[in-house]
């Protein structure tokens, strides 16, 4: 089995790169240091490793969390507080009138039942842990008011102060989000036009399964409208920070499926160790602050350590005393839009289960900074939020999202993970989690589990593909219970893996469980598997060699379709890509002249394939789906559908080579894929001339892989070929032997300029150099560069 060189060196840098190696920085012991704020029970110890991990150690559970939230708001405060501002809807305060539309739509997806209740009905363990969070990111604000010359720079830049938090804030919070109601309107519109064979081009169905329209739903009369605040476009944001998705529908789409992760886990009886190893590199943006940052949380109950969200109480990804957890997006389709009617002459009625109803209003104010508050009313069907109305047509759209619903409580879900002690607690913990997510286990007695986690909505009528009518006829009758989601204990073949691939289990009950029917394609998954299979022992090394790996499936098959006899245009791609192992080294020219193939196949593919009436609601086609039909060429390419196929990959080499040539020079022996694929971060303000310059840009790396490799480097082609999605955090995990775990972070803990930590870890991301994630108390006393004590003081 052909596993790539540079990864081997790699995972051999990897063991070696410890503290004294080239990247490591010189160990200087440090003072302890006593700060006093309010919020701490009792004193917190914070023993910071030469690595930047700070070990908390508390005498309480609130106290370690409040130690965590303490730490985040230290080294991510303008981070989180953006956040924060973006989905409490409170933007236009501090930056005016222009973000009183997103606001507005913030505010809808703010959870309007019995806040009291939703806390009451937590764990009361999972509350005091976040109650301890919300007060350390509270001590932290705290400490800036006192001594302003500590706040992070944006903010005497930008004129604006942090927000402060509350518990309430956690459960408040649900997030606006799209789901896959874009998808469901445009199925719609190819509906009412004869095309909708034309979207499975785009998003093939998995598993296969046949389109019926629900009852009652006018195809015709759906409209990009009937989305109202959903569409980005309708909420836009005038910088970066806040602004989720592009306002190119595109370039959006591009990014919803480059958002993934890889996960593997490896039982003892296929472990080179004997103990179990797993895995995970969650790939999401790159090019900004990290979206992750690293504690290890200690107390009576409670010994985890790994990454955690800034903003998100607990460790997301990482391991306990007991157990190692990982996770990667599972797919779950968490929405529907239902189309109202609403009664004409009152549009503030609705037919709902045979009579009209008032839908649930909230009146709220919206500071503006620069200009008088703004007064918004914002209107609910059952809980569900109206993201459109045209009261001209007795129309209205409401947007059915698990998020919204009471018990939804995602912000505490992390916090119950963390607490568990085994597989069956961890299971209890699961009915908090309402994201869609692999959860990898595997614990030092030698057990290993796979379980898929969130929300899945009942839909007796319907299967979520199609805008719904909104009369009750097809609302929701619940979601699925953990137990009935597909999962594994202990599985014979010693070994599973996920990379967002469909992984419902063969024999799964799809039909009568209505899960999901879009996935991501398959070719880091079946990388992945590929090698996994291939190694009866695996090793530590192993898995850091393999989330390194750039070996592309895509271009294994590029490779078997180059026409025997090319054009002179084409010529001479055929014959280096011919010559090439597939492997998207940063040094390979190669490598870089697929990158500039792939995009001319793709567009050849469309424009010869995609009927012309559906190209506007269309953009692209899926890679995979392009790549199987070139493989077995149908009628839709023509006449003679073998030398279509030719023609198009004929004509795809020949214009990768010419804009090789423009962007790599006239000689291919120069080229390289990673001086075009670089890894810049900036902070998503820059545009502004003073933060560009307080804010230095972290830059000069150069990259292998791309956005079907294990070592997932994606880019987005609307924006060029700089790294913009990826694992920016990595791990694996030694299970029981916990001290040799590794792990990355890009590109540091902290997004303060004037820190250490700002980009200490951007030279060891780069070189594949895993480092040490120490965890026993002697590992972490051996290698302390620094002690905090926090104590508790009157408020």
């Amino acid at each position: 089995m052909l596993i790539q060189r540079r990864a081997f060196l790699l995972a051999s840098v990897a063991l070696v790169a410890m503290p004294g190696s080239l990247f490591a920085k010189p160990r200087v012991k440090g003072a302890a240091r006593t700060i006093g704020l309010s919020g701490a029970r009792a004193p917190v110890e914070v023993v910071e490793d030469e690595l930047g991990v700070p070990h908390v150690r508390a005498a309480s559970l609130h106290d370690a969390f409040f130690g965590q939230g303490y730490l985040v708001a230290r080294d991510r405060l303008f981070q989180v507080d953006m956040e924060h501002r973006r989905d409490m809807g409170r933007m236009a305060e501090a930056f005016g009138p222009r973000f009183v539309a997103a606001d507005k739509a913030a505010r809808l997806f703010l959870y309007r039942g019995d806040i009291d209740a939703e806390l009451a009905a937590l764990p009361a363990d999972v509350l005091e842990c976040a109650r301890g969070y919300v007060a350390g990111v509270n001590a932290r604000i705290d400490e800036l008011a006192a001594d302003p010359a500590q706040l992070p720079l944006e903010y005497g830049i930008l004129g604006i102060s942090p927000l402060r938090w509350e518990v309430a804030d956690l459960v408040r919070n649900r997030g606006i989000g799209m789901g896959d109601a874009d998808d469901e309107v445009r199925r719609a519109q190819l509906q009412a036009r004869g095309l909708l064979d034309a979207d499975q081009l785009m998003v093939p169905l998995r598993p296969a399964w046949s389109f019926t329209v629900p009852e009652g739903l006018d195809c015709a009369a759906v409209s990009d409208a009937d989305l109202g605040v959903l569409d980005p476009a309708n909420r836009p944001m005038d910088f970066d920070p806040v602004q989720e998705a592009s306002l190119d529908p595109e370039a959006r789409w591009t990014d919803r499926f480059a958002l993934g992760s890889n996960a593997w886990t490896i039982s003892p009886s296929r472990s080179a160790t004997g103990r179990p190893i797993l895995a995970n590199d969650p790939h999401l943006g790159i090019g900004r602050a990290s979206p992750r940052h690293m504690c290890h949380l200690s107390a009576p109950g409670l010994d985890v350590i790994g990454a955690g969200a800034p903003g998100l109480p607990g460790i997301m990804q990482g391991h306990t005393d007991r157990f190692a957890f990982g996770r990667t997006n599972f797919h779950i389709d968490q929405t529907d839009l239902f189309i109202l009617r609403t009664k004409e002459g009152d549009p503030g009625r609705y037919w709902h289960k045979g009579k009209w109803k008032a839908f649930e209003t909230f009146e709220d104010e919206i500071l503006v900074k620069g200009a008088p508050s703004e007064r918004v009313t914002l209107r609910y069907a059952a809980g569900r939020p109206i993201v459109s109305q045209d009261a001209s047509r007795n129309r209205a759209v409401a947007f059915a999202t698990v998020s919204m619903l009471p018990g939804a409580n995602q912000r505490f879900a992390i916090i119950a993970i963390n607490l568990s002690k085994d597989w069956a607690s961890l299971r209890q913990a699961f009915k908090l989690h309402v994201s869609p997510t692999n959860l990898h286990y595997a614990d030092i007695d030698g057990n290993t589990g796979w379980q898929t986690i969130g929300f899945t909505p009942r839909r007796p009528k319907h299967d979520g593909l199609f805008p719904a009518p909104g009369d009750g006829d097809f609302d929701w009758t619940g979601i699925l219970p953990v137990e009935d989601m597909p999962h594994v204990y202990n599985p014979r073949e010693g070994w599973f893996a996920s990379a967002n691939q469909m992984n419902l289990p063969a024999g799964f009950p799809y039909r009568e469980r209505i899960i999901s029917f879009s996935w991501s394609d398959s070719f880091r998954y079946d990388r992945v598997a590929e090698v996994l299979r291939s190694q009866p022992k695996h090793r530590i090394e192993d898995s850091i060699a393999l989330q390194h790996d750039v070996q592309s499936l895509p271009a294994r098959a590029l490779l078997k379709l180059l026409p025997a006899n090319p054009t002179p245009a084409a010529a001479p791609a055929a014959a280096l890509l011919r010559r090439w192992d597939c492997g998207i080294e940063a040094d390979s020219a190669a490598a870089l002249l697929y990158e500039m193939v792939m995009p001319a196949l793709s567009t050849d593919f469309y424009d010869q394939i995609m009927p012309a009436a559906a190209r506007d609601l269309i953009p692209s086609v899926n890679l995979s789906e392009m790549l199987r039909i070139l493989s077995s060429p149908d009628k839709r390419l023509g006449a003679d559908p073998a030398a279509s196929r030719d023609a198009i990959v004929d004509r795809a080499l020949a214009a990768g080579w010419t804009k090789a040539v423009e962007l790599g020079g006239p000689d291919p022996a120069r080229w390289k894929w990673g001086d075009l694929h670089r890894v810049t971060i900036a902070h998503p303000m820059a545009s502004n001339p003073a933060i560009a310059a307080a804010f230095p840009r972290i830059e000069g790396g150069r990259s292998g892989g791309d956005g079907t490799t294990p070592m997932a480097r994606g880019f987005n082609p609307k924006r060029g070929f700089n790294v913009s999605h990826g694992a920016s955090y990595l791990f694996v995990a030694d299970v029981g032997a916990w001290d040799n775990s590794r792990f990355l972070l890009l590109p540091g803990q902290s997004a303060d300029p004037r820190s250490p930590r700002y980009r200490d870890f951007y030279p060891y991301w780069l070189a594949g150099a895993m480092q040490p994630l120490w965890f026993s108390k002697a590992a972490v006393d051996r290698h302390a560069v620094g002690r905090l004590v926090l104590t508790p003081t009157s408020s």
